[in-house]
């Protein structure tokens, strides 16, 4: 995919993740990079979302999901599906959802 194109992609991460600020981290981290999406808890003790951004802005976000996270956090694993371009945003901002 062409580095300007949007892409969106879905995730859930894996590991030691909540109760140690994922989704606040997540949140300013995709804000920062100025990319769209949502994270939330899930009652299996993941965190999904989605993304949505140019290409290489949703691949570095990706990484970092991967491998950085939150400072407390340890990711065991990072699972992305449902990746396709899409044609404008279909979220504005970044939040965390209950």
């Amino acid at each position: 995919m062409s580095e300007n194109k949007l892409t969106s992609v879905d995730f859930e991460i894996f590991g030691n993740v909540q109760g140690v600020c994922f989704r606040m981290y997540t949140e300013d981290h995709g804000l920062s990079l100025g990319v769209s999406g949502w994270v939330k808890n899930t009652r299996q003790g993941t965190v999904i979302g989605q993304i949505q951004g140019p290409w290489d802005k949703v691949n570095d976000m990706k990484a970092w999901l991967r491998s950085i996270g939150s400072p407390s956090s340890r990711i065991d694993r990072a699972v992305f599906s449902n990746e396709r371009q899409i044609a404008k945003l279909e979220i504005h901002g970044f939040s965390t959802r209950y």
